[in-house]
């Protein structure tokens, strides 16, 4: 496979998780995707900004989050996110500590 067909294929199943994610299934909270996988639809915006900023387009976190949610996060957040309980958050907190402040990406 040559490196455009791959890059192309990483593309196109990247946008394949976004909408499965974002359309398919609205209902998996993101904490619920760290505390399993140790990432969630947040880290997948980061990782967008991070991309593009390593190529020189300036994006800060919130308009990363708006290109990967399709609307401003606060927006996401009222109409898609339910309340956690405090085991959550206990988990949620040791997952991030793992999955991202210890790799230097937090």
């Amino acid at each position: 496979m040559d490196e455009q067909t791959r890059i192309e294929i990483e593309a196109a199943a990247f946008r394949r998780l976004r909408q499965h994610l974002m359309q398919d299934r609205r209902d998996v909270q993101n904490i619920d995707m760290m505390n399993l996988a140790g990432f969630c639809r947040n880290c997948l915006s980061r990782w967008y900004q991070e991309a593009a900023n390593e190529r020189g387009i300036a994006m800060d976190k919130a308009q990363a989050r708006e290109v990967y949610y399709g609307m401003p996060y606060d927006d996401w957040k009222a109409q898609h996110q339910e309340p956690a309980d405090a085991g959550k958050q206990a988990a949620f907190e040791k997952a991030f500590k793992e999955n991202v402040t210890d790799k230097g990406e937090g």
